[in-house]
């Protein structure tokens, strides 16, 4: 009965051990499906969110810099993945090159108007390209790609002749922040002027919708927070106070993660689109400060106090 019992037991101990790494086995594929769908979600997710609600290209340009009475050239380049992007060239009186990043709408004519007043207050060259499938550029854009077209922006600018290469600054607008935020972490500019930027689409994906857990599901994208702290180049934050996009306090984080040297600058009365207008002199004695500071190259000279 003894050797019986013995034997029951350990016929159940091993059908007990067999059920629970079994439970455990299916737990795991189980746990392992949820993950893969959890993945896939997201990346359907973040698809229809770049399609719906972080692009808003435009394919007819409204207007050319020659209408606006500059000189320029129309430039078509390629990128690394073999697509052909359209830009606008427009030269200055300087030593300096400014390199724009446009925002999500649009295309670069929308921002002619703005391009003439830096030309004429600031005297700059510019170069102001169309991400892929905005204007005349082919394509679809995306997150990745529009961190292609940055470098093959760039990588146009620096083998045009002609142009200091240690010269250029990085200009960008609203989403066109995070694309010069990541480019400047691979080749740094001379300089880096973002206005209304923000840390990330995850950050705004809890400010804009604070109750749905959306924010974990765009985690990672267009993330300057996790990138500025490895940036050197001086830099300067604009933000407009009535900005109704981009809160002020998204700016005012990505600043505090910045290194220096940087200033702050905050526009009263502006919002988010109409910072060079609303904002006035106090915009552009501020782009000129900035400009002749990186131009001199002497940290100490820049006395100019964060706001």
């Amino acid at each position: 009965m003894h050797i019986e019992m013995n034997g029951f037991l350990s016929v159940a101990k091993e059908k007990s051990w067999r059920v629970g790494h079994s439970r455990i086995a299916v737990g795991s594929r189980v746990f392992l499906v949820f993950l893969i769908v959890l993945v896939v979600v997201s990346l359907v997710f973040w698809a229809q969110i770049e399609k719906r609600f972080v692009f808003y290209p435009d394919s007819h340009l409204v207007a050319s810099p020659g209408q606006l009475g500059l000189a320029y050239e129309e430039v078509f380049f390629e990128t690394e993945d073999g697509l052909t992007l359209h830009g606008w060239f427009v030269p200055g009186s300087g030593e300096v090159t400014w390199l724009w990043f446009h925002g999500n709408g649009g295309n670069i004519s929308h921002r002619l108007d703005e391009v003439a007043l830096f030309h004429h207050r600031l005297g700059v060259s510019q170069f102001i390209f169309d991400y892929r499938g905005y204007g005349k550029s082919e394509g679809k854009p995306t997150e990745r790609g529009t961190y292609t077209d940055a470098r093959a922006a760039l990588s146009y600018l620096q083998a045009r002749g002609g142009l200091d290469r240690d010269k250029m600054v990085f200009f960008g607008r609203s989403l066109g922040t995070a694309v010069a935020v990541e480019l400047a972490t691979a080749q740094e500019p001379m300089a880096l002027v973002l206005v209304a930027p923000f840390t990330s689409v995850s950050n705004m994906a809890r400010i804009v919708f604070p109750i749905a857990p959306l924010h974990r599901l765009v985690r990672g994208r267009y993330d300057s927070l996790e990138r500025i702290s490895g940036i050197r180049a001086p830099l300067l934050v604009v933000h407009g106070d009535r900005d109704q996009t981009i809160p002020l306090t998204e700016a005012r984080r990505l600043f505090d993660a910045a290194n220096e040297p940087k200033r702050f600058l905050v526009l009263p009365g502006s919002g988010h689109n109409d910072t060079y207008i609303a904002g006035g002199r106090v915009y552009w004695d501020a782009m000129e400060d900035f400009l002749n500071f990186v131009s001199n190259g002497d940290v100490r000279s820049y006395d100019l106090p964060s706001r």
